[in-house]
């Protein structure tokens, strides 16, 4: 989650626990191993779990870091077969508990729907919408996120950038496929929110590295953050930020029919949001490109039709001179009732302090369902899989302003032309894009935008796969949009796995 979003890109930078010195790199946990089984599809899956580290090192061969992972490998499968995918979430500063525990993995938190979930004891479910009959799956935390830790040679600077953080995962990978013979087993890479800049860089600095990659599935992105609002949160698109506010419409429209507040008759989302993307995209974004020269008529039927697709009344439209940042959004749509939306979430709802504030306090989704998150997590990484240790697992680390965002030297980030340069490099390569309607952090209209513009020959264009969800930012928090992206991913990596052959 978190994730970027910056992915997260989070605003809420939640502190990390202060940092105590960094172990010795000889301090290192034992490795937990156990055996499980789960059914799945009519089928029972004997597989290992272990929840262990990987230790990096830097060019002179001293250990800068012990990365923290989980992994869950189907037993008696052939490792030239058998696919093996990596999974991460973002932050950037964010561990991978949110996947871990809420997507594809052997065992599910059940957190609220759309609403707080209820106090402790919470949930862990088996997860009937598990990945584990078509993959053997790896969660990996970022450097100094959930249990792993920078130690000995390294420091912050080594890890706390956009290419330093893909330099340190390419290395994890390519020390957990020798370590376990899965050099030869088709590869995956999943990452969300940040982690889907994440990895678009780190496929290309995988086949730098003469490391194929099958496949990639991005969820909930942002690879161009010039078309998105920048860490400042500030709009630094083409245009004095423009682009900003068409690519986020269709998201506020989907939050706004799905809290009924939108004026006239009542309509689907399906059939909602082709109007709404018509319109962001051909009169919006040409009035907004006109600037001071925008006529009269022209801009009061803008403001109409953003009534009409918002929700917002006309006088605050006007009131914004047709500009409305999603954190006013959030704050602005469900006002008269006290109320904010959640980022992550639209469908998240919590009330406000002050009923006058144009920027929420903390998103609603983090109170909903972190505490969840968190309390399965750590008993399902310290009871069920048995992992021993002291260390408190780091589930948001406050890295976020450390951030080196200079992506080859360059800002603002933009890691989509590093995707298509491995599509093009590797014309076999599959990505999936899925994205939640109601996720205010990474917008899909932004997504299928950027996807759109990568500048790669049509017949490559095809190798690109879209699933989208009546959900936000994380997708899996509601169950229907878990099983259909279960089923999604089900019938791409056949498809993937299929095509290479």
């Amino acid at each position: 989650m978190r994730e970027l979003a910056l992915a997260f890109l989070t605003v809420v930078l939640v502190a990390a626990a202060p940092q105590a010195p960094a172990p010795a790199a000889s301090a290192v946990t034992p490795d937990a191993v156990t055996k499980h089984s789960i059914a799945l599809g009519g089928k029972t899956y004997p597989y290992t779990a272990r929840a262990g580290t990987i230790t990096l090192e830097n060019d002179k061969g001293q250990p800068t870091c012990r990365m923290f992972y989980t992994a869950f490998t189907v037993d008696g499968a052939d490792p030239r077969t058998r696919p093996v995918t990596f999974l991460y979430n973002g932050g950037p500063g964010s561990s991978t508990i949110w996947l871990r525990m809420g997507s594809f993995g052997p065992m599910r938190v059940q957190v609220g729907d759309g609403r707080p979930t209820p106090d402790a004891p919470f949930n862990l479910i088996e997860n009937q919408y598990s990945l584990l009959d078509r993959t053997d799956l790896v969660f990996v935390d970022a450097p100094d996120t959930g249990f792993s830790r920078i130690v000995d040679a390294g420091k912050p600077s080594d890890f706390f950038g956009a290419d330093p953080d893909v330099r340190a995962f390419g290395q994890f990978v390519s020390r957990y496929i020798t370590a376990f013979g899965r050099w030869n087993s088709p590869k995956f890479l999943f990452g969300e929110s940040y982690g889907t800049p994440r990895s678009a860089m780190l496929v290309r600095y995988l086949q730098q590295q003469s490391i194929g990659i099958n496949g990639v599935v991005l969820l909930s992105s942002v690879l161009d953050f010039s078309l998105d609002w920048d860490i400042n949160f500030t709009p630094t698109a083409i245009g004095g930020g423009d682009w900003a506010f068409p690519l986020y419409l269709p998201t506020e429209a989907a939050a706004a029919w799905y809290h009924d507040t939108l004026p006239g008759p009542s309509t689907t989302l399906q059939a909602l949001l082709p109007q709404v993307e018509s319109f962001a995209m051909h009169e919006y974004v040409t009035a907004l490109a006109q600037g001071a020269n925008l006529s009269p008529g022209t801009y009061n039927d803008v403001v109409a039709k953003l009534h009409q697709y918002t929700g917002l009344s006309e006088r605050y439209i006007r009131q914004s001179n047709l500009r409305i940042p999603y954190w006013r959004y959030s704050t602005e749509l469900l006002r008269n009732t006290g109320e904010m939306t959640g980022r992550y979430d639209a469908r998240y709802t919590s009330f406000m302090l002050d009923r006058l504030a144009d920027r929420p306090d903390f998103d609603p989704v983090d109170s909903a369902i972190d505490a969840a998150f968190v309390a399965n997590g750590n008993y399902f990484v310290r009871q069920i899989l048995g992992y021993q240790t002291t260390l408190i697992y780091r589930p948001l680390a406050n890295v976020f302003r450390q951030w080196d965002w200079k992506h080859n030297g360059n800002l603002p980030t933009n890691t989509a032309q590093d995707l298509a340069g491995a599509m093009t490099f590797d014309p076999n390569l599959r990505i999936f894009s899925g994205n939640g309607y109601y996720d205010l952090a990474t917008p899909f209209f932004a997504t299928v935008y950027t996807l759109n513009h990568l500048n790669i020959p049509p017949q490559l264009q095809k190798n690109i796969s879209y699933g989208f969800y009546e959900s936000g930012h994380m997708v899996y928090l509601h169950p229907q949009a878990l099983a259909q992206f279960h089923d999604d991913l089900e019938r791409w990596y056949a498809d993937t796995l299929q095509a290479g052959r």
